[in-house]
């Protein structure tokens, strides 16, 4: 029978409990079973047992709550979120949504049934970014081993900074990021997990510059520092933008360099760029190359990038956040010959290898690096007389103090699924990517954007039946533009499946359609349905549309 521990006087019909008393009591003087089953039992003293010396975990009512959560989440989230028959998003207009959602939060506890309606609520209204059906962005698809993995680092509730607070997530990073540097062609490599592809970039960018300028510009900052130059090219992700304008160097120090029709850099044309900014005085500081752009998934050739950037000097850091699972493909890993020239790569796990969000890594060649560039030796925490290695306290490698274990996660499912399932997961994307592609190309009305992919991006144009046949003026083009998102519309208010769209400015694009296949669910027959559901809506679409 559990016992409780009442923390203040508590009247029933029948009696009181005393705060001078303060005992455990087996039940409730009226004759009820459990005090938190009382009527007359106040809710809010009913859910300060859950902050009493008694865990919460050992309270049959939370452990009835947490029973019925986890079956909700079974069926509603994971099973009906994969299930081809349902909806992939139930959309309603932001202003809707926030009054179905009942945000506000009251002075009074809430009980455990209204929080699972709350649950019930989150699940039915989110897009569901595991079902077959969602092509939108660079993740999606469920994978068990992994999602436990979450849970299991949320139950444990770590930071993972030292390893005496930490010590098996500590194994588990470490393990990973020397497994991660020898797939890359790092011998001695190291690396850690950050918050997002975005700040692993960011990091390169920091660690490039630390390099470059010494330790003295951790101390005295930029002040009388020359200008440095920050180099991607017109393809590759905004995020060096957001470094420059981090770091202190600016955005308009960020210059892209010209691409080829395919969407891969011209080397020629980024050593052209750095021989002209260090004729004017400018520190050349980084490259950052793209393995699989998030538009058109290009492939910079990364032994030419090397070669130029060996010549001048220059840090060559690999964008890798969506093509690095190539990486786990014997098949497909040529795409990213030359990454192991580079000095350091951002490879985000939650893309390709379907790791839940997030799980992004940051991995450099220079052993060390890391904890020169970013240590600061906190004396409450690095203390260097512990009772073990402490080079195993590793959190002083990150800008960052407080810390998220994402390696447990990516350690799960790679575990469970070995090297050749990682790598087979890869090999079917491409496999669906190639149909999707033959069927584009027998079916009437669609439009390749590039004649081949590099990547499991497919990017094409529909031209509705009401605009075939007419001369392709810069006002048809423009009309073009507008399908996309009319047909987007569509499958967004039916709930059919979501897939993303885009212009492309640098090579004069309108908008296209940008499908992504890399969930392990899909087959031939998601492809097959996917052509008839643009279809489908498009040809719905009538003159006025435009």
């Amino acid at each position: 029978m559990l016992r409780r521990l009442i923390p203040q006087s508590v009247q029933c019909s029948r009696s009181v409990i005393s705060p001078a008393v303060s005992r455990s009591i087996d039940c409730c003087a009226c004759g009820i079973r459990l005090p938190s089953e009382c009527p007359l039992f106040p809710r809010s003293q009913r859910r300060n047992m859950a902050t009493s010396r008694s865990s919460p975990f050992l309270d049959p009512e939370v452990i009835k709550y947490m029973e019925d959560f986890n079956q909700l989440v079974m069926k509603e989230a994971l099973q009906g979120g994969t299930d081809r028959k349902a909806k992939v998003i139930d959309f309603h207009i932001p202003q809707e949504l926030e009054k179905i959602m009942k945000l506000d939060i009251g002075s009074e506890p809430e009980t455990t049934d209204k929080m699972l309606e709350h649950c019930k609520r989150i699940i039915k209204y989110s897009v569901k970014t595991g079902h077959p059906h969602f092509y939108n962005q660079l993740y999606s698809g469920l994978e068990p081993y992994s999602l436990t993995g979450t849970w299991l680092t949320d139950a444990l509730n770590t930071n993972i900074h030292t390893y005496e607070v930490a010590p098996v997530f500590v194994l588990i990073e470490k393990y990973l990021m020397e497994k991660m540097s020898s797939k890359i062609g790092f011998p001695d490599g190291e690396g850690i997990f950050c918050p997002g592809g975005s700040f692993s970039n960011l990091m390169a960018v920091h660690l490039a510059r630390f390099r470059k300028c010494g330790p003295e510009i951790a101390n005295t900052g930029l002040w009388g520092m020359p200008k440095m130059r920050l180099y991607q090219s017109d393809e590759a992700h905004y995020s060096l933008k957001k470094a420059g304008l981090f770091l202190g160097i600016g955005m308009d120090n960020v210059i892209p360099i010209a691409t080829d029709d395919k969407g891969r850099v011209k080397a020629d044309a980024l050593d052209a760029q750095i021989q002209k900014d260090k004729a004017a005085g400018y520190i050349p500081l980084i490259y950052m190359a793209t393995s699989g752009s998030t538009v058109l998934g290009c492939f910079d050739d990364l032994n030419a990038v090397a070669d130029v950037c060996s010549k001048h000097k220059v840090w060559m850091h690999t964008d890798a956040a969506w093509g690095g699972g190539v990486l786990l493909s014997d098949k497909y890993k040529h795409l990213m010959s030359g990454v192991d020239r580079g000095d350091s790569v951002a490879w985000n796990l939650h893309k390709m290898a379907n790791v839940p969000v997030q799980a992004s890594a940051f991995v450099v060649k220079e052993t060390g690096l890391l904890q020169k560039g970013n240590g600061l030796n906190a004396e409450y925490l690095f203390q260097p007389d512990k009772p073990y290695d402490t080079s195993y306290d590793i959190g002083d490698r990150s800008v960052q103090c407080g810390r998220r274990a994402d390696a447990v996660k990516v350690w799960m499912q790679w575990k469970a699924l070995g090297d050749s399932g990682m790598g087979e997961r890869v090999e079917r994307a491409y496999e669906n990517a190639d149909y999707f592609t033959r069927r584009l190309r027998e079916s009437e009305g669609f439009r390749l954007v590039l004649s081949e992919f590099q990547c499991t991006n497919i990017c094409f144009w529909y031209i509705p039946p009401c605009l075939r046949g007419k001369e392709e003026t810069p006002e048809w083009w423009a009309k073009v533009g507008k399908v996309a998102p009319l047909i987007k519309a569509k499958m967004m208010k039916e709930g059919t499946m979501m897939i993303g769209y885009q212009p492309l400015t640098p090579k004069k694009f309108v908008n296209f359609f940008r499908i992504i296949i890399h969930n392990p669910l899909c087959d031939f027959s998601d492809m097959d349905l996917t052509v008839s559901e643009i279809k489908r809506l498009g040809d719905a679409l009538t003159a006025e549309d435009f």
